[in-house]
């Protein structure tokens, strides 16, 4: 029961924000508002209270939704995934696959170089393996958010089109990366070199996250053609989409070899396989879309309550923290600037993608869990420094996604900020014609009558 009311408040609490917004006239994406909701019922703010059903008393206790968290995750991923039709992908496939790479090791190189001047002058803060790891982490970029915006502004254009498979690369990239980095730290460390651990667990892992979801999308589409009822084909779809998830959170082992796979991944290539091949894919996600609004909203809440102010406390993690995002944001603008002129995207492409790959979370928060076997040390200050660039980014980067979609005309002014602005209109021009008591009477008569209409 408590559990019930504490995601009923969550998802209740998120959407009045959304309205304080508008009453404010605070022009701020959904998922904004969803994170500082997230922020009133955590730990921070309503926890603190320590009534059942009220809020989150800890970040612990907002982990035990993980199952809610995967589940909204593994649909984001599927909604990317469905944004890769082949016939897209020829034109744009090069572009994506050259700007994804390139912003992430220019992201990941600048963020070691800036980290490694930052150790030579302050050895005793941070240490080289954990400068080398968050390195490492900066290539992670969160398609949550991302989608989120270009979902609520319904974004297209030449920069949506390539945001996204860049974005759903990030995820490939960053487990190499991030495995090789690691990697190099834990032999720094132990001073031993795990060649399996490195190269092939992370190659094994990207492989068979694409065959299983691979497989799970053309099972998916044969199950479908059995149905002929579009609520029984939507029930199906959602039940797949979960099951993919579940699949995709085993492990096994194969002699030293340890074989998993990543839920994002596994549920992008789901969804790529699903709307190449499924004549009804297009239909069903529209209607999977209002489906899962609300789960994707209370992930957002759920996701704001886990950000925790009190690392603000920290001195050093702020400073590490803030050269973190500062390197790491450069090397994403850069990165996908230098890539995007290089391959012959579009001006405007080449002007504001950088800036759309700024939003970072859970796939950060997760290598943090691997990070935290380098030493206690270490993996605290990881975590910390993760944490703080999680809670800016987070607050500011769906901001500056939505403005560089605008800017780049990707997001076009919807009718009913059209119809507000010649409502707006209207009454000045109506208020301007009284110029006498008589005037202004038959205006505001003039006004309520407009008002019925």
């Amino acid at each position: 029961m408590v559990a019930l009311l504490s995601c009923a408040l969550a998802l209740l609490i998120g959407l009045l924000m959304t309205r304080v917004f508008k009453l404010l006239h605070l022009h701020l994406p959904d998922v904004t508002a969803f994170l500082i909701a997230g922020l009133l019922v955590g730990p921070t703010f309503l926890g603190r209270l320590h009534i059942p059903g009220l809020g989150f008393s800890s970040v612990a206790e907002v982990e035990n939704y993980s199952a809610i968290t995967n589940t909204a995750l593994g649909f984001i991923a599927f909604s990317i995934g469905n944004e890769f039709l082949l016939s897209q992908l020829k034109t744009i496939g090069k572009q994506a696959v050259t700007v994804g790479i390139a912003q992430a090791l220019t992201a990941t190189i600048l963020v070691d170089g800036a980290l490694l001047v930052l150790h030579l002058v302050l050895p005793k803060m941070l240490s080289v393996e954990a400068a080398i790891v968050l390195g490492a982490i900066a290539t992670a970029t969160a398609p949550a958010a991302t989608l989120m915006v270009v979902r609520q502004y319904k974004a297209k254009g030449k920069l949506t089109d390539i945001l996204l498979p860049v974005v759903a690369l990030d995820d490939a990239v960053g487990l190499v990366v991030f495995a090789i980095s690691f990697g190099m730290a834990s032999a720094m460390v132990t001073g031993s070199t795990d060649i399996v651990g490195i190269l092939v667990e992370p190659l094994i892992e990207i492989t068979a996250s694409l065959l299983l979801g691979a497989l799970m999308g053309w099972v998916l589409t044969q199950l479908e053609r059995t149905f002929f009822s579009n609520s029984n084909r939507l029930s199906l779809t959602i039940a797949f989409v979960v099951l993919t998830v579940g699949l995709s959170m085993v492990k096994f082992q194969i002699g030293p070899v340890q074989v998993g796979f990543s839920t994002l991944l596994v549920c992008m290539m789901l969804g790529t396989v699903f709307c190449n091949i499924c004549p009804l894919a297009h239909d069903l996600m529209e209607r999977a879309d209002k489906w899962t609004a609300p789960l994707f909203a209370l992930f957002f809440v759920l996701s704001g309550a886990e950000l925790d102010l009190g690392i603000l406390s920290n001195r050093y993690a702020i400073l590490v923290g803030i050269t973190y995002i500062l390197a790491r944001s450069l090397g994403k603008y850069l990165g996908a600037y230098v890539s995007s002129g290089a391959t012959g995207c579009d001006e405007k492409v080449k002007k504001y993608l950088g800036i759309t790959l700024l939003p970072q979370a859970g796939v950060a928060l997760g290598m943090c869990v691997t990070a935290a076997s380098l030493g206690t040390t270490d993996g605290a200050l990881i975590k910390n420094i993760i944490l703080f660039s999680v809670l800016i980014y987070e607050l500011v980067g769906p901001m500056l996604t939505k403005w560089a979609l605008t800017k780049s005309g990707d997001i076009q002014p919807s009718k009913v900020d059209a119809l507000s602005r010649r409502e707006e209109q209207f009454h000045e021009a109506v208020l301007q014609q009284a110029v006498s008591p008589a005037g202004m009477k038959r205006a505001k008569k003039a006004l309520a009558k407009r008002k019925k209409q």
